[in-house]
């Protein structure tokens, strides 16, 4: 069949239009597939560079909340977290899925730096000459004056920080009331069992006392340790002249804690040396000598000797002593014993220092003690706290020997 060319050219396209089509074809393929690509780059760098916002904790927009460092402590402890928004991830949950687990090492340092930073001690509460001044805690009272009945009233009510006396890392505290220079006439509070923020909110009355005394008197707070087969430990004491205190209404006090002054300060010293050994789950704890240790027998001499106790949270786990040395006050022992201890249970770990002199005859008695750990006074702290930033090193300190 025979067409006019004019007819065909109307019923089929030009080629100038065919070479318009493919061309416009290949460009939107070409922008189809590039904008694919820099979506893929976008979501590339966006992810590195979120990541690296989160690492430094900076406001995360695309959560609508800011992260915030989060330490947690094992059971047992106090926990400062902030809580995540309900019904979205945690911060690192995307993250976490594609990474390894953690090494030994990442939980060893994890562990140690929050344990450096949640201790109780610090370089702060040393002296200009060195020396720790440790913190025994603090008391609160009341004490007020009933003129009608002729009463000095004192209500105890707690105690809060007190310093660990017992092998189990804790104490039994009490409080003893005096109005000096009496000391023959006391009151006390119950026995608050393991416990070294204790609450009593017990009051006592002096009756029949006129007030022209009372004003003479200075009201004594000594706070002890109770134990049952031996002398009390002395924790604190606080003194207070009754003139200086308005008694016409009850006024209520805190008042930190000093060394009682019963001797109990002169027990002598201990030199020994910590070092932490991470990968090997290990502690080295080396006696070195002790200095002016208190003479307990009656020549004016000891025979000491150190038990070194290993304490999880209350129970003794083992025990090791050096050999004893006759008839010494300034003893050198230079023994080392090491103690296994996993990274996890750091944390809740003590280690009882207790300078023993030998009796042959009766009961050995006890020159003094040294608990260390993370949450002892703050020379023990600073100790553990070195131990644990200088893993593998023996890092040697003197300790004053406590009743």
């Amino acid at each position: 069949m025979y067409l006019h060319p004019e007819a065909a050219s109307a019923g089929a396209p030009s080629r100038d239009v065919l070479l318009v089509s493919a061309i416009t074809t290949v460009s939107l393929s070409i922008t189809i597939v590039l904008c694919g690509i820099c979506q893929w780059c976008q979501r590339k760098l966006g992810k590195r560079y979120k990541t690296s916002l989160e690492t430094v904790g900076t406001p995360d927009s695309s959560r609508g909340r800011s992260e915030k460092k989060t330490i947690k402590l094992p059971a047992g402890g106090k926990a400062v977290n902030t809580a995540p928004v309900p019904g979205q991830p945690p911060h690192d949950e995307s993250d976490r899925k594609t990474e390894p687990r953690s090494s030994v090492s990442d939980l060893v340092n994890s562990l140690t730096s929050e344990m450096l930073m949640l201790s109780p001690g610090s370089e702060d509460d040393e002296g200009h000459d060195g020396v720790s001044r440790e913190n025994l805690g603090r008391i609160q009272f009341s004490v007020g004056y009933n003129f009608q009945e002729s009463t000095l009233t004192v209500k105890i009510m707690k105690a809060q920080e007190l310093p660990a006396k017992d092998f189990s890392g804790t104490s039994d505290p009490f409080v003893k009331i005096y109005l000096l220079p009496d000391k023959k006439h006391k009151l006390e509070t119950k026995v608050k069992r393991k416990n070294l923020n204790p609450h009593w909110n017990e009051t006592f009355l002096f009756e029949g006392f006129p007030y022209e005394k009372v004003v003479q008197r200075v009201l004594y707070l000594q706070v002890l340790d109770y134990d049952r087969f031996s002398r009390n430990d002395p924790i604190g004491e606080v003194s207070i002249p009754l003139n200086k205190v308005d008694l016409t209404q009850m006024q209520t006090f805190w008042k930190d804690l000093k060394p009682c002054s019963d001797g109990s300060g002169s027990r002598g010293e201990l030199l020994l040396s910590l070092c932490y050994n991470p990968s090997a789950n290990s502690i080295v704890v080396n006696i070195i000598k002790a200095r002016n240790l208190k003479a307990m027998d009656i020549g004016g001499t000891s025979d000491p000797y150190v038990k070194v106790w290993l304490m999880y949270k209350d129970k003794r786990v083992e025990k090791k002593k050096t050999v004893v040395m006759k008839r010494c006050l300034n003893p050198v022992f230079n023994e080392s014993f090491a103690f296994d201890i996993p990274t996890e249970r750091l944390r809740e770990t003590t280690i009882v220092i207790t300078v023993m002199d030998k009796d042959r005859l009766s009961r050995n008695d006890v020159i003094g003690k040294i608990y260390l750990s993370w949450k002892s006074g703050p020379g023990e702290v600073k100790h553990w706290k070195d131990m644990i930033a200088r893993p593998r090193q023996a890092v040697a300190q003197w300790h004053q020997l406590k009743a």
